[in-house]
């Protein structure tokens, strides 16, 4: 009867810390993606899109910005942006970060600016989102342009925020 306490008693403990632990940082919401529909802002986001994603493979380069030498990851979004929708985006990470179109309750879409600080809490990173939870972005890891899941971890955890360039 004692070890069946004891058992019992335990099982308890272990309800009440589970129930106690602290909860893990927000998920980034893509489940709500916001349904694309055909105007001439779409057709601008869908020139971005068409425009990113023939320079996946492109080798990343600090510094680059333009794909017969390189991209870095603002480098790639200045260049995108400008030749798809003439539009001079900032060249840095930073002044994308202080562009004022940041709306946390509107769920992503295609085209919107991702942030990240990769190293610290200072943002170091962007890329573009392209859908279904993905985005395209120059890493300076893998060294090429590529697409990577939003989902993954460590993008996750280093995600910041976005920006919404395109209506």
């Amino acid at each position: 009867m004692i070890s069946g306490f004891r058992l019992y008693a335990g099982i308890g403990m272990m309800a009440i810390l589970v129930g106690c632990a602290s909860s893990p940082r927000p998920v980034i919401d893509v489940a709500a993606e916001a349904p694309v529909t055909r105007s001439p802002a779409s057709t601008s986001r869908d020139d971005v899109l068409f425009e990113a994603f023939s320079h996946v493979g492109t080798p990343y380069r600090y510094g680059g910005s333009s794909p017969s030498t390189g991209f870095d990851c603002s480098g790639l979004i200045h260049y995108v942006y400008n030749r798809a929708a003439g539009i001079t985006l900032p060249r840095t990470t930073s002044g994308l970060y202080s562009l004022q179109s940041a709306n946390p309750k509107a769920p992503l879409q295609p085209g919107d600016l991702l942030l990240f600080a990769t190293s610290g809490r200072k943002v170091n990173h962007a890329g573009i989102y392209v859908g279904e939870g993905r985005f395209l972005h120059a890493p300076s890891s893998g060294g090429r342009v590529r697409v990577d899941s939003l989902h993954a971890g460590y993008w996750q955890r280093s995600y910041l925020g976005s920006r919404r360039v395109l209506d």
